[in-house]
């Protein structure tokens, strides 16, 4: 694997005692050799600042690390886990403004471009929902822009046309990184009709209620992302907007399994989540415990014998 360096970025942080057991201890915070999967801090909530969202989401991805340091065990029944690098959090741009936010995506799309073109599967970890974005389209370049199917598990369709958390899919749209969209969980209560027009005239997908949410989804090559607002709040209580009756964290779980074993998945990203409302850290073990599934999905591709 080639040697590089990420500007803008800042080490990963860990807790110093994770037992060996643990999943987290096996992570690579120093290099990316021999790891298949990379992931990336994305510690910005701006753009939900900018939609008037409740702040918080900048600190997710340091709870999402530090509920690994305590969930997930590092030998699984019948599969081994991937080997994953932590290439740290990439600093936000400085200014409360849209052209401070487009600095970041900027940065963000480096960093993910500069993974993306070491072979590794990149994950993030946000942050605001408009950094998917930024992710997307550094992995976008690094594959040579070739336009990627995309699966987005969501309350909202993020199809704004103005500056901030919820833009991204409108750009990725616009921009011909997404070829087409499909979004699961998509609650029709919180939604204009204006956006849910644009979104279909634009050939994407709204997956109804109870269908099967991978259908439609080409095998090669997907861009996947999870705003965990897509979660019922009794359970993910710790997200910039909370959803009354979202996903299960199992429905969401057997999704990521399936993800992870069956698709060519390029980026996935966890989003959203806001541990200053998080009571008892129970969103992000969701967090957690949903990223792990992927894992094991992508684990079980080659199952250990006995």
């Amino acid at each position: 694997m080639p040697t590089f360096s990420l500007p803008h970025c800042q080490p990963a942080q860990y807790p110093l005692d994770i037992p060996a057991t643990r999943f987290a201890s096996t992570i690579s915070t120093t290099t990316p050799e021999g790891c298949s999967i990379a992931l990336l801090g994305m510690p910005d909530d701006l753009g939900v600042r900018l939609n008037s969202g409740r702040p918080g989401a900048k600190e997710g991805p340091q709870a999402i690390r530090d509920a690994l340091a305590r969930y997930g065990v590092a030998e699984q029944f019948l599969c081994d886990l991937p080997r994953v690098y932590d290439a740290g959090d990439v600093m936000p741009a400085e200014g409360e403004t849209g052209a401070a936010l487009a600095q970041t995506h900027d940065r963000i799309s480096e960093c993910a471009e500069t993974l993306a073109r070491s072979n590794m599967l990149v994950l993030g970890l946000g942050g605001g929902h408009d950094l998917t974005y930024a992710l997307a389209r550094g992995v976008w370049r690094a594959h040579g822009k070739k336009p990627m199917p995309g699966l987005y598990f969501d309350a909202h369709l993020d199809v704004r046309d103005t500056v901030g958390s919820g833009m991204a899919f409108r750009k990725l749209l616009e921009e011909g990184i997404a070829s087409h969209l499909r979004i699961a969980g998509f609650n029709p209560l919180v939604n204009l009709r204006e956006h849910a027009e644009w979104f279909v005239k634009r050939g994407c997908t709204i997956a109804p209620e109870g269908a099967e949410t991978l259908g439609g989804i080409e095998p090669q090559g997907a861009f996947v992302s999870v705003d965990l607002d897509v979660i019922e709040m009794s359970a993910a209580p710790g997200v910039s907007a909370p959803n009354p009756a979202g996903l299960s964290p199992h429905q969401l779980a057997s999704a990521m399994y399936w993800l992870g074993m069956h698709y060519n998945v390029r980026c996935l990203d966890f989003m959203e989540l806001c541990p200053p409302h998080d009571e008892g850290g129970r969103t992000a073990r969701v967090a957690a415990h949903l990223l792990l599934s992927f894992l094991r999905g992508v684990g079980m591709r080659q199952p250990v014998n006995g």
